[in-house]
């Protein structure tokens, strides 16, 4: 018997390995031909052929995050989580081998007994499906706002009404390039809120509906609907197509309800309900909401560059940030530029501000975080907001009002220096690509937002205490090199700049000072604390706090305890400065809510850069996973007495 499998965690670091090592070890204790194809944080790797999958006799999914199927219709199919590729290999198997997996026949991610995802891994549908349809908006207001920049700029003529360009020049030709890229934005919003929502079925209408509501002469509307009728044309689409996605058919119906009937169906109820019941609504509120602020002088108008400023710097990127990004970045189209430059500034000042306060005041920071000041300063240059966050996460009460009085600041100059932003995004790069109006009023508002950030971090934040030399860290590794010259001699390179080198083995990745073989704490959090506090005396975390917060949202997700007696809790965080393994013993054992039952004794935490330039500590992680599937293995590191003992049998794995 052949059999494929997939799997896949939502992480795609440790899990998806070791539910691959289960399969192939039960594949082969059962006489089972087997491959398995993981999809994780590395890509795809053993991919499977189109030979192979019409050779095999059933696949198996074991995974925790969506798994393109499509090319499986005919196949059997088993779905499961990825823990059920962990402790229950042998029981997939078995279910294929008795023929209990149903033939899959292509009608939807959620059939064939797919394992609904747990209620910790549920968000915010409402904001996940608009963010989806803004992040393949905003290339379109981007083209289009940088081509009419580029051509007002360089093909403008000056009028009493204003920069126009000749109807007979070339650069008129680039403006309507740049116009007609505006004009895809509502639609593209549409279709892919309604993408998100009922995947390929939704996007026909979801555009269609986006098209109408942007065009009022379909309802009798000058205006249409703008953005807020793409919103509401998106999210009815959506949930008007997956309605029809659930309607039982006769089986000859089925293979054309995507590509014809729910299309068709969705578009008419979409398209009808705009024309005849929401779009003249619609497109009166957006109206009246656009001369408003159109309008807006004097104290109004500060007023709006106070809470514009507020909302970009309150998240850094977050939900606030999104929505006073978006409601800019609608304006545009619009033809309100003057909305968007206040919010080009508040966009950039958080990052540049930190930057400017870690050169100013050194004393306000440790080492690590004066590093991470040029790049958050860097990250600001190009309007990169999410740059500030490592400062944020680390000291939240004295970091965001600061980056928020300074935005606000910035926010209130570009607003009286009638400042403003063809394009949607912030920071000097769009001032320098010719995208912004009163360009020396922009870096005016820039300069003095970002310092009055840096004056106000000064004002509220201590100074810290000395920072840790690396030199301290070099001394506790000589001494430990008393006991054992060779293995803390890799110690140390390992933990040196490894950026120029390739990791080869786990032991690349850890050392004598990431190793406890009698782990602090009583508690499964408890625990956490003591092994971050190991990578934040090496200097690896700029926020020990924000990893914290990464480690413990994937245990939120679902319990890194394994089974086994193993437990690997690990997190992407952009706190982390280089990939790093500590490895703690617990003899007694930590109640880590494993898959089995068991308190967990091996503990291995895995810090993963959110930006890691190469794969390599990825490969390491998945050498881990599998050798943890290794009984003796596992019965060896229990055993284990002291760091050099467990150094020796960790430099294995490679």
């Amino acid at each position: 018997m052949k059999l494929l499998a997939i799997t896949s965690c939502p992480n795609g670091i440790a899990h998806t390995y070791m539910a691959a090592e289960n399969l192939q070890k039960a594949a082969d204790k059962l006489g089972v031909s087997m491959k398995v194809e993981t999809q994780g944080s590395i890509g795809v790797e053993n991919q499977f052929t189109a030979e192979e999958i019409r050779e095999a006799d059933g696949i198996i999914i074991a995974a925790d995050k969506s798994v393109d199927k499509s090319r499986f219709i005919g196949k059997k199919l088993l779905v499961a989580g990825v823990q059920e590729g962990i402790r229950n290999p042998e029981g997939l198997i078995q279910k294929m081998i008795s023929g209990e997996a149903p033939v899959y026949r292509g009608q939807g991610d959620g059939e064939n007994g797919s394992t609904p995802q747990p209620a910790a891994k549920q968000q915010n549908t409402f904001y996940r499906h608009l963010m989806s349809g803004v992040s393949y908006m905003i290339p379109f207001i981007v083209v289009g706002g940088l081509l009419i920049a580029i051509a007002l700029s360089i093909g403008g003529v000056p009028t009493p009404g204003g920069l126009q360009i000749p109807e007979d020049s070339f650069w008129k030709t680039i403006e309507r390039l740049g116009a007609a890229s505006f004009t895809f934005m509502v639609p593209i919003l549409a279709g892919f809120i309604a993408f998100s929502i009922a995947d390929r079925p939704g996007l026909a209408p979801g555009i269609i509906g986006g098209y109408i509501a942007a065009n009022g002469s379909f309802y009798g509307s000058e205006a249409g609907a703008g953005f807020l009728g793409g919103i509401v044309a998106g999210f009815l689409a959506g949930y008007v197509a997956l309605w029809i996605k659930k309607w039982k058919v006769p089986k000859a119906i089925t293979p054309i309800m995507p590509i014809i009937i729910i299309p068709v169906l969705s578009s008419l109820i979409v398209g009808l309900a705009f024309i005849y019941l929401l779009g003249g609504s619609i497109a009166q509120v957006f109206e009246m909401l656009t001369n408003w602020l159109a309008g807006m002088q004097g104290t109004s108008s500060i007023l709006l560059a106070l809470i514009l400023g507020a909302m970009i710097s309150f998240d850094m990127g977050g939900p606030v940030n999104k929505v006073a990004f978006m409601f800019g970045s609608a304006m545009i189209a619009e033809g309100n530029y003057e909305i968007m430059g206040p919010i080009a500034v508040a966009i950039c000042v958080p990052p540049i501000g930190l930057g400017l306060a870690t050169f100013l005041f050194k004393r306000k920071f440790h080492n690590a975080e004066r590093e991470s000041g040029k790049a958050a300063f860097t990250m600001g240059l190009f309007g990169i907001t999410e740059g500030a966050i490592p400062f944020a996460t680390q000291d939240p009460l004295r970091v965001i009002p600061s980056i928020m009085i300074g935005s606000m600041t910035g926010s209130v100059i570009a607003m009286f220096g009638n400042v403003g932003d063809r394009v949607a995004h912030g920071g000097p790069i769009v001032a320098v690509l010719g995208a912004v109006d009163n360009v020396t009023m922009f870096f005016v508002a820039v300069i003095v937002g970002s310092i009055v950030t840096a004056l106000m971090i000064k004002l509220l934040k201590k100074d810290q205490a000395a920072p840790r030399l690396a030199g301290n860290q070099g001394a506790e590794v000589e001494a430990a090199a008393a006991v054992e010259p060779v293995l803390t001699s890799r110690a140390v390179s390992s933990s040196s700049d490894e950026s120029h080198r390739t990791v080869r083995k786990l032991t690349d990745i850890i050392n004598l000072d990431l190793i406890d073989t009698s782990l602090a704490g009583k508690t499964r959090d408890e625990v956490i604390d003591a092994m971050i506090g190991k990578l934040d005396a090496q200097g690896v975390l700029t926020s020990p706090g924000e990893f914290k917060t990464a480690i413990l949202n994937r245990e939120a997700e679902s319990s890194t305890g394994i089974g086994m007696n193993v437990a690997v809790p690990h997190g992407k965080s952009a706190a982390v400065l280089k990939p790093r393994v500590v490895f703690g013993l617990k003899p007694e054992g930590v109640d880590w809510n494993s898959a089995d039952g068991e308190p967990a004794k091996l503990i291995f935490m895995i810090a993963v850069p959110a930006e890691n330039k190469g794969n390599e500590h990825l490969k390491i992680l998945q050498m881990l996973s599998r050798k943890l599937m290794d009984d003796n293995f596992r019965e060896q590191l229990m055993k284990v007495k002291s760091k050099q003992e467990a150094f020796s049998l960790l430099d294995q794995i490679h």
